[in-house]
């Protein structure tokens, strides 16, 4: 729990600020004026959804998540490895010193907070700030600032300060708020002020204590249920709400994964098999059957004796899959993750089905994807190299009729990627299908993680109501919405923003007819 609590006797000061104490000469009297948690949170809300942060989802998700840290109190593990597991979805063998995506994004919420203060935020109550080389924010009111300008600047009536007042800290770079009379900490101070700066540890960590259960118990935060839809009621948070609707009575959702098939030859090398039957992993393929079906059939008649090969998933597929089966563990849920080829009619009758990628890698989407005014299109059956495309079958207002991948024009690096998130009936009543697609790899990764976060789920039902679809805790939204997801260096997913939400109309929302993939010889 974020805390500043000033306590006084005639010539000193102490503050509290999370695992922080600093000691200041004044002489003022008790006094208490830090922002409360609620106080934060609205704060928070204020920031997230202001239009300097609107278009900023991955800074957004970025924000809340350290935001909620600090608030909580609970920053004693918070490191760049956790931020960069916990709210950028990556794998446990992610490696800061080799990726810098939290130090990154870092960087740039910082930028983006001054933004915001330099011109919307410049009149609200709280400040938030977070200080170089920490990764927690500060939360200061402006009163509490304006004091502390005031004790620098007023000279005081007693300036006979003994050399042994000075000042004592213990703070630890990134595990925890920075308040600005920490930079001018000394290394020790005298008994007498060692006795009251005890009585405030045991002050402080009780208010810790005692805040840390009011705020879990004011904000619903539940315990892991083996029912979503119990669930559903207990929960605050709209990511849970949604999901929970979506899974129903379902405690063990599937996700299938794609795995495309390649064809290998003894150098390792990949060609792509985009059509016809294949056979299991590893086995021999026809040679004429390769140079017929094969994408570059000249490559595969000098490539030698080729295999079968479906062992490859895209990275943004497995990110989706870690953001969805961290979300589901948190609700209680354990998912069966299995490639789409192994999706079986059982799993589609007796499960709610998240389906990850594009049809052009992943065969349960191309099968069971069937309808909706948004649709995948390859104009080029034998090439791909990003030239795929989304079609919108019925543009409205301000939606163009296909979207396609965005490429920088000198470079070639990809700048931005398209995606679809769809949910339509399933099988049998009660069942639902669920696709998070996008054009890319990280188009996929892109719309799992505007499905997975607070903003995305926010602002997604949003659109849903105002298209007049029921969003109502317990009811599913049937519909497909259009996400633009922007990239850096091509793999790095920045934002993903909302472009249309369509509702799939009655007469195409009846279900997906019985279609399951069809694993062929393999």
């Amino acid at each position: 729990m974020f805390y500043i609590c000033k306590l006084l006797d005639s010539r000193s000061q102490y503050i509290f600020e999370g695992v922080g104490l600093a000691y200041v000469d004044t002489s003022a009297t008790t006094k208490c004026d830090a922002p409360s948690a609620e106080q934060c949170q609205q704060q928070i809300h204020r920031i997230i959804h202001s239009t300097t942060f609107r278009n900023a989802l991955t800074l957004q998700q970025l924000f809340q998540f350290v935001a909620d840290k600090a608030i909580t109190g609970t920053t004693e593990t918070l490191k760049e490895y956790t931020i960069g597991v916990e709210a950028f979805g990556r794998k446990q063998d992610f490696d800061p010193k080799t990726d810098p995506i939290v130090r990154v994004q870092i960087h740039r919420l910082r930028q983006k907070l001054k933004e915001y203060y330099d011109a919307e935020g410049s009149h609200d109550p709280i400040v938030v700030e977070i200080p170089k080389g920490h990764y927690l924010p500060s939360f200061e009111s402006i009163t509490a600032r304006a004091t502390e300008l005031n004790d620098v600047t007023t000279p005081k009536s007693d300036t006979t300060v003994s050399g042994e007042t000075r000042l004592f800290e213990h703070q630890v770079e990134g595990n925890g708020p920075v308040l600005p009379a920490q930079k001018q900490l000394g290394r020790w101070f005298s008994s007498t002020h060692a006795v009251i700066a005890t009585v405030c540890i045991v002050l402080f960590a009780t208010g810790i204590w005692v805040g840390s259960r009011q705020l879990r118990n004011s904000t619903g935060v539940e315990t892991g249920s083996s029912n979503p839809e119990s669930a559903l009621g207990k929960s605050t948070d709209p990511v849970k709400v949604f999901w929970a609707s979506f899974l129903g009575n379902d405690s063990a959702p599937v996700i299938g994964y794609p795995d495309a098939v390649f064809l290998l030859d003894d150098s390792n090398d990949l060609f792509r098999f985009r059509q016809g039957a294949s056979d299991s992993r590893g086995a021999r393929v026809d040679p004429h059957l390769a140079r017929e079906l094969a994408s570059n059939p000249s490559l595969v008649a000098k490539a030698g004796q080729l295999y079968y090969e479906n062992g490859y998933t895209g990275t943004g597929e497995l990110q989706g899959v870690a953001m969805l089966s961290n979300l589901f563990g948190q609700m209680g849920v354990k998912a069966t993750i299995k490639p789409s080829r192994d999706i079986t009619p059982d799993d589609l009758k007796q499960h709610n089905v998240i389906l990850l990628g594009s049809p052009f890698q992943n065969i349960a989407v191309a099968q069971l994807l069937t309808m909706g005014e948004f649709t995948f299109e390859n104009p080029d059956s034998r090439h791909e190299q990003w030239r795929a495309q989304i079609l919108n079958a019925h543009p409205r207002a301000n939606e163009a009729a296909t979207y396609h991948t965005e490429r920088d024009p000198t470079t070639q690096v990809l700048k931005t990627d398209y995606s679809v998130i769809s949910i339509q009936p399933g099988v049998v009543p009660g069942r639902y299908v669920a696709v998070l697609g996008g054009l890319d790899t990280k188009g996929t990764e892109g719309a799992t993680m505007f499905a997975t976060s607070k903003p995305g789920v926010e602002e997604l039902s949003k659109a849903l109501a105002a298209s007049g679809e029921s969003t109502a805790k317990g009811d599913t939204p049937v519909f497909q919405a259009l996400v633009r997801v922007r990239l850096e260096k091509g793999y790095q997913v920045l934002e993903a923003n909302l472009m249309a939400v369509h509702k799939l109309h009655s007469q195409n929302a009846s279900g997906v007819g019985g279609a399951v993939p069809q694993t062929s010889a393999h």
